[in-house]
């Protein structure tokens, strides 16, 4: 029984719930923000600051723990490992040794020095006008 222990459960099953929560933190992770319902917004915001944490972390055991919990997804571009710049191609990049950018890379190297002198909240919820169809509330969920 879960006795005090709050769970957002958006009407799902629990493996369905978690398919869900993964790829909306994987899509927050990629594009930075996303439009979502308010209830799946409140869902993920504590699933996403925990992956955060993670990468703040940054050893190999959380990025394994990491990308248990996320899609692990090509960004379309391409990331120096030596220096740690980005590149849109690998024309761009000229001689330098590139790899593909993953959404678990760019979880380690970008976010994870952005959020580097937080102490948590690294995500924001906006509410939004409702949506048109059925009038469900909508919010903007960001990285801060």
């Amino acid at each position: 029984m879960r006795h005090q222990c709050k769970r957002h459960k958006l009407g799902r099953p629990a493996d369905q719930r978690k398919a869900v929560l993964r790829s909306l933190a994987s899509s927050l992770f990629m594009y930075g923000e996303i439009t979502t319902t308010m209830a799946k917004a409140k869902a993920l915001k504590p699933y996403a600051e925990k992956i955060i944490s993670l990468a703040k972390r940054g050893d190999v055991h959380a990025r394994r723990q990491a990308g248990a919990l996320i899609f692990d997804q090509n960004t379309g571009r391409f990331l120096n490992l030596e220096s740690g710049k980005v590149f849109a191609s690998k024309e761009e990049a000229g001689e330098a040794k590139v790899v593909e950018e993953t959404i678990l890379r760019k979880l380690f190297s970008e976010i994870a020095q952005i959020s580097e002198n937080r102490n948590g909240g690294y995500t924001r919820i906006l509410r939004m006008p409702p949506r048109r169809g059925d009038a469900s509330e909508m919010a903007l969920i960001q990285l801060v």
